[in-house]
């Protein structure tokens, strides 16, 4: 069960900071393997995870037998805020009701989040004034702030290859040495 947490609603409209401009675009997927690496999840809790719909690929389901699902950075995002969930002991029934909740919401939203739980309800705080008030209540929570998952994610995504769901060319991994030295050559 996902409940907004007890709060001022008047410090929504407050600027945060966004999400690394850097972040790629919703065209831009990643196979299974890269999406287990980047969320720190093994294959086999992917592929349940995608058969039980849990977490689905948004840019490309599986088809059958040799095709490839193709997941985004907020599908990638998703299954790391799942995988910290499950590894601080929260149910999966109540993992599934954070996830239905969270899932229409974009990037930059889910960033502003920080989750907590106290095992048994899961939390979603957007101010600081909202995380005061639900600790005051004496109760042992932990949190998860999204935004810092955000950042992991942001860091390390551009060190596997993508592919575009409509087509054209990826551009290579920022940090690829191979790519710059071609792109050098290219431009003189």
């Amino acid at each position: 069960m996902v409940e907004e947490a007890p709060g001022e609603d008047a410090a929504r409209g407050r600027d945060e900071p966004a999400p690394d401009a850097a972040l790629p675009d919703e065209l831009v997927g990643y196979r299974g393997p890269a999406a287990c690496q980047i969320a720190g999840i093994t294959y086999r809790q992917l592929d349940y995870w995608a058969r039980t719909k849990l977490v689905r690929p948004s840019i490309r389901s599986a088809a059958g037998s040799g095709s490839q699902r193709l997941y985004s950075f907020k599908d990638i995002l998703v299954l790391k805020v799942v995988k910290r969930l499950l590894d601080t002991g929260v149910s999966l029934h109540n993992i599934r009701v954070a996830v239905d909740h969270l899932r229409h919401r974009g990037v930059e939203d889910l960033a502003r989040l920080t989750l907590f739980s106290d095992g048994t309800t899961v939390y979603e705080c957007t101010s600081p004034e909202e995380v005061v008030d639900l600790l005051q209540g004496g109760q042992g929570v932990f949190g998860i702030a999204v935004s810092g998952a955000v950042r992991e994610i942001s860091g390390t995504i551009h060190e596997f290859p993508a592919e575009r769901a409509d087509g054209l060319v990826s551009e290579p991994a920022v940090g690829d040495e191979l790519a710059r030295r071609r792109r050098d050559r290219q431009t003189g």
